[in-house]
């Protein structure tokens, strides 16, 4: 995730802003610029215009006059702040859900907010890695998401042909947390959910960019073809073999080559995303004053880490080792608890291959 600035005083707001603490400028995220812009809402003057009493930064002679943008529709429902370009509409991440929970279900509306949340920070880095994300509106097999709670009939959280269905009562805190102990899982996010299953999602698509992909990833991964309910039968009933931490990513990723797939792009993800956003935050590690038996300095630069997968890891690394102390001292679980071996970053990193070689063929 990036830093971004308030457009009319310059001050830092966050991703999820609406509104900015300094000036109470209306804001919202423009996905189209990537970036924060003034908010036109009815009857309000010009956007951007700050409040009376409030100062209007000078003006940035590089940037380009803006034209009007207004919040998405879902602004009040989803609690979003992304923009459109004419009032009442609905924004670019609000048009790929295809089913919500309906307006009699507070509860589940409430969920339904939370997860749009997580969805709109996933859309967001999909776009910076430019991959490709074309609306069930679109095309069949497109990118849809039905958000909906388990309390109001059954619901299972998954990807199936471009759907990925979520399961709202994960927005819920304690039941997360219930199932993360009972599952035996170290880490679980709504975040964590939506980017193991646009792993499903994009696994084909990946892996129709190369012509070897395909047998390379069963080299990597296993053999794809082998019957999924078996195999998830064989986990529920003995769970992870003994010694799977040294190849996989997690306990899950044992289950099934596809599982496996999807819990290293979601890893994937989460480490890209939080490299981007210690650089964006000018977070770096010098490494502790004491002599480590680690084989490489404990030091981190991620603004240095560039777009290779080695040198990400080469700062994400040292990173999660400071990130996990201070966790500690805050008397927490370490923030990240998870080991990767080489085996894991060979997968990472043709994950990562695939990822910058170039167009995704939209017919895959």
């Amino acid at each position: 995730m990036l830093a971004f600035a308030c457009p009319v005083c310059r001050r830092l707001v966050t991703f999820e802003s609406s509104l900015c603490l300094h000036c109470a400028s209306q804001l919202g995220y423009d996905p189209q610029s990537r970036s924060m812009v003034a908010v036109q809402a009815p009857g309000d003057g010009p956007a951007g215009a700050p409040p009376p009493g409030r100062a209007r930064a000078p003006a940035d002679p590089d940037r380009a006059p803006a034209a009007p943008a207004f919040r998405c529709a879902n602004a009040q429902l989803a609690a979003c702040n992304w923009t459109v370009a004419a009032e009442g509409e609905l924004c670019a991440s609000c048009r790929l859900t295809r089913v919500r929970p309906s307006d009699d279900d507070p509860d589940g509306l409430g969920g339904f907010a939370a997860a749009e949340s997580a969805k709109r920070r996933l859309l967001f880095e999909l776009a910076q890695l430019e991959l490709p994300v074309v609306s069930w509106r679109e095309r069949e097999g497109g990118l849809a998401f039905e958000l909906l709670s388990s309390a109001r009939g059954p619901v299972s959280t998954g990807h199936a042909d471009g759907v990925i269905t979520l399961d709202l009562d994960e927005t819920d805190p304690a039941h997360r947390e219930r199932m993360r102990v009972r599952l035996h899982e170290p880490y679980r996010t709504v975040l964590g959910h939506f980017r193991h299953e646009i792993g499903h999602y994009y696994q084909p698509l990946l892996l129709a960019r190369a012509p070897d992909a395909t047998e390379r990833s069963r080299e990597l991964f296993g053999d794809e073809r082998a019957d999924y309910q078996q195999a998830m039968d064989r986990f529920y009933r003995h769970g992870a073999p003994a010694g799977w931490e040294q190849r996989f990513v997690s306990a899950y990723a044992t289950m099934h080559p596809w599982e496996d797939w999807a819990e290293t792009f979601a890893h994937y993800l989460h480490i890209r995303d939080s490299v981007q956003t210690a650089a964006a935050y000018g977070v770096r590690v010098a490494g502790p004053d004491v002599a480590t038996t680690d084989p490489l300095p404990l030091h981190s630069l991620p603004a240095r880490a560039g777009e290779h997968i080695a040198g990400v890891l080469e700062a994400w690394i040292p990173l999660t080792y400071a990130l996990n102390a201070i966790s500690r001292s805050m008397g927490a679980d370490d923030l990240y608890p998870f080991v990767l071996t080489a085996a894991v970053e060979a997968k990472l990193a043709f994950i990562d291959e695939l990822v910058r070689v170039g167009d995704i063929p939209l017919n895959a």
